[in-house]
C-alpha cells in the first residue's frame, strides 16, 4: 500500500519528538558549554549545532537556509560560532550530546534501537536531497556506529528534508520569512509569544501583519481570514507532497514499524519534562497509532 501525502505529516509527528529532545537536553547544553558557547539561552549553540553540517557558513547562507529567523538574530551568532569551535568540533560535540541525552532518558532501553535505526537510515538514504541544502549537508556526514546515534542522525536528515521542502512551499505561496511566522500564528498554531524567539521586532512583526492584511490574509486583529487559512492549508499540503517520497520508497509497512519502534523513545522524551508544551513542532502529545 502506497502512503498518501498526509502520511508524511503523520510520520513527522511520530519521529520529530525523538529528535527534538536534543534542543533542550542538559547533556547537550553541557557539550555546548565545553565548546565555549553561552548557555543562558539555547540559541548560541542552536545555530552552531544546526548549521555545522554546512561548514563554516556565513550569516546570509544560514539565514537563507533557516528562513524564518531574523537575519539580524542569525548574525548575532554566525559566524562568531566558528571562532569558538570549528564545524568539525561542533559535529563531534553534537554526537556526544545525543549519546548523553539518550543514555540519561532511555537507560537500558538504549540497547533496543537497532531495528529502528536501520529503518530510519533506510528512509533517510531514500530521501532525494536535490534542492534541499540542509538535508543534503546532513546526508553528507559519515554515519556513526551506535544505533541510537544512527537513529538520531537519520531522523535529522528526514526532518531537514521536510523542512527544506517547507521553505519551498512558503516561497511558492509568496510568504517571506516574517510573514511565514505571522501567518502561522494567525491560524492559532501557537501563541504569538512563541514566535518571539525568532528575533523579529514588534515593528517588523506588525509590518508583516500589515502586508498580509493588504492581501486579505489576516484581519485587523491579526487573525487569519478564510483566504489566509486556505493559503496555510496550501503550504502544508505542498510540504506534505514534497516530504512523502522517502516514505513511499520505504513503504508503509516499514514506516509503520519505525513509528511503532520509536514510540517508547517518544514517550520517554515526553516524560522527561524537557520538551516544551507550547511549540510549533507538533510535539505536545503522544501520537496516534500508525494508520
Amino acid at each position: 500500500m502506497t502512503p498518501d501525502p498526509g502520511f508524511a505529516r503523520h510520520m513527522w509527528q511520530q519521529i520529530e519528538p525523538v529528535h527534538a529532545l536534543f534542543w533542550y537536553a542538559p547533556e547537550v547544553f553541557a557539550e555546548a558549554s565545553a565548546l565555549g558557547f553561552k548557555t543562558d539561552t539555547r540559541w548560541p549553540s542552536y545555530f552552531a549545532w544546526r548549521s555545522a553540517p554546512l561548514g563554516a557558513a556565513g550569516p546570509e547562507q544560514v539565514s537563507a537556509a533557516f528562513y524564518s529567523f531574523s537575519p539580524r538574530m542569525v548574525a548575532e551568532h554566525i559566524p562568531a560560532a566558528w571562532d569558538l569551535a570549528t564545524p568539525a568540533q561542533v559535529l563531534e560535540g553534537r554526537l556526544r550530546g545525543v549519546d548523553g541525552m539518550y543514555r540519561t532518558v532511555l537507560g537500558d532501553k538504549i540497547n533496543d534501537l537497532a531495528e529502528a535505526a536501520d529503518l530510519a537510515r533506510e528512509a533517510a538514504e531514500l530521501a532525494n536531497t536535490a534542492g534541499r541544502p540542509i538535508a543534503a549537508a546532513n546526508a553528507d556526514l559519515p554515519w556513526p556506529d551506535e544505533p541510537h546515534l544512527v537513529l538520531w542522525q537519520a531522523i535529522g536528515i528526514l526532518r531537514e528534508h521536510r523542512g527544506d521542502g517547507h521553505v519551498a512551499a512558503l516561497l511558492t505561496s509568496g510568504l517571506d520569512p516574517a510573514e511565514a511566522l505571522v501567518s502561522f500564528a494567525a491560524i492559532d498554531a501557537a501563541p504569538v509569544e512563541t514566535f518571539a524567539s525568532r528575533g523579529w521586532t514588534t515593528d517588523e512583526w506588525q509590518a508583516a501583519q500589515d502586508r498580509l492584511a493588504s492581501r486579505g490574509l489576516v484581519d485587523a486583529d491579526g487573525h487569519a481570514t478564510t483566504k489566509g487559512r486556505e493559503l496555510r492549508d496550501t503550504v502544508e499540503r505542498i510540504t506534505d507532497d514534497l516530504a512523502i517520497a522517502p516514505w513511499e520508497a520505504l513503504g508503509k509497512e516499514k514506516a509503520d514499524r519505525l513509528a511503532e519502534l520509536t514510540l517508547p523513545v517518544f514517550i520517554a522524551n515526553l516524560e522527561s519534562g524537557l520538551l516544551p508544551a507550547t511549540n510549533t513542532l507538533g510535539i505536545g502529545k503522544v501520537p496516534a497509532p500508525p494508520r
